[in-house]
């Protein structure tokens, strides 16, 4: 227990408090962390418009823009409410060949915020693609999703929306759907495939390499 108690004085000392900050994070939470595994509770309507409602909303849009993120949701960041951010910019479809982006369905879609989504299957067939997660970070695995969805719930502002998702972007809304519900990509994978995105830098670099958590 000596050895465990000075390794946890000594993570607690990176921190510019001197031990641990409370949520919403600026950072995103790794497998492992309780957070990832709760059910989150619905945001109170009279609730979605107070500072700390719209602090969670905006430390969401802050950590997917700092990771690059295409998805993110209020577990990542440390707070189990039903909330998520998705985005699809042209910057990041332009990151891939025209053969990825084709046989994905990739396109643009606005940054959008969902306040206690709700999901509703549109086109039951499976689509099986190399899927991560920023809180698995530097592996992937493939994983099976519906081809289409409808997402509905309300804005930042608490008002009603909703919108139909095709191909990748219905990915990111189940990924993120399965955060608020305590799941994550690795429940549902194909086990045999899963993998680290760096395994041939480190038999290039012969192990010497570090994995970051944090893009900064």
């Amino acid at each position: 227990m000596g050895v465990l108690r000075k390794t946890l004085n000594w993570y607690a000392k990176l921190s510019p408090s001197h031990g641990r900050i409370k949520p919403p994070y600026e950072h995103v939470v790794q497998i492992g962390d309780p957070t990832l595994r709760k059910k989150s509770e619905e945001v109170k309507l009279d609730k979605i418009t107070t500072s700390e409602t719209q602090k969670t909303i905006l430390v969401l849009k802050q950590v997917l823009h700092k990771y690059g993120s295409v998805g993110m949701s209020a577990p990542q960041i440390g707070e189990n409410i039903r909330i998520f951010v998705m985005r699809i910019t042209a910057k990041q479809c332009k990151e891939h060949s025209p053969e990825i982006i084709k046989s994905r369905n990739m396109y643009e879609i606005p940054l959008t915020v969902y306040i206690n989504p709700k999901l509703k299957i549109v086109d039951y067939q499976k689509i099986i693609c190399a899927e991560g997660c920023e809180s698995v970070r530097s592996f992937q695995a493939d994983v099976a999703r519906y081809k289409a969805v409808e997402v509905s719930g309300l804005n930042s502002q608490g008002e009603p929306i909703s919108q139909i998702y095709k191909g990748w972007a219905a990915r990111i809304a189940q990924h993120e759907m399965d955060h608020l519900d305590g799941k994550l990509y690795t429940d549902i994978m194909d086990r045999k495939s899963l993998q680290c995105v760096h395994w041939d830098e480190v038999n290039i670099c012969k192990g010497k390499m570090s994995i970051p958590f944090n893009p900064e």
